[in-house]
């Protein structure tokens, strides 16, 4: 979306027809607004917090079951719990990409709310990081944050093949 898009939805109200406290609350809105993003940020860290803790340990207790066993009923369950594992990590990865949308657009807001104050510190910071475009000046963190459940996929992946029974499958297609 434009900023001047933005704008327009964004100030319902003209500073001249609101009344003398238009500034005062403009900038309490704002404040409070600021509040909420740090909060999306924090559910964000969470939410983080709790996948990275769960497939760690299920990751640790899968190896740890593959490693300390052997048999068919193992294998049925490695497995599942490894596609449980994927999904769970597919699901973490949607999450992560939803919360990048909402402080995306929620940044937007401030910076057209910054528009029309002295200041435009958010705006001003985000310039000087370069806007996320430069790895050297700054690397987004939800673009690290994306790969972490790439990797536990990978690891759940790696974890299902080499519990497969691989011998009988190669001597199934060499049957055919």
């Amino acid at each position: 979306m434009k900023p001047e898009d933005i704008q327009k939805i964004l100030f319902v109200s003209a500073s001249d027809k609101y009344g003398d406290r238009y500034i005062e609350h403009l900038l309490e809105q704002y404040k409070i607004y600021i509040a909420s993003a740090e909060k999306i940020s924090d559910r964000r860290q969470k939410a983080n917090e709790f996948f990275l803790g769960l497939n760690t340990a299920l990751v640790a207790l899968l190896g740890f079951v593959a490693t300390k066993t052997n048999g068919g009923d193992i294998v049925s369950i490695l497995i599942s719990a490894s596609i449980a594992g994927i999904t769970m990590c597919y699901l973490w990865y949607r999450i992560i990409r939803s919360y990048d949308g909402l402080n995306g657009g929620k940044f937007q807001v401030i910076h057209a709310i910054e528009a029309r104050l002295p200041l435009a510190l958010y705006d001003t910071e985000w310039e000087m990081l370069g806007r996320g475009k430069n790895k050297e000046i700054y690397w987004p963190f939800t673009k690290i944050e994306r790969w972490v459940p790439w990797i536990f996929i990978a690891l759940y992946t790696l974890l299902t093949l080499s519990t497969l029974p691989w011998r009988h499958i190669i001597q199934f297609f060499l049957c055919l």
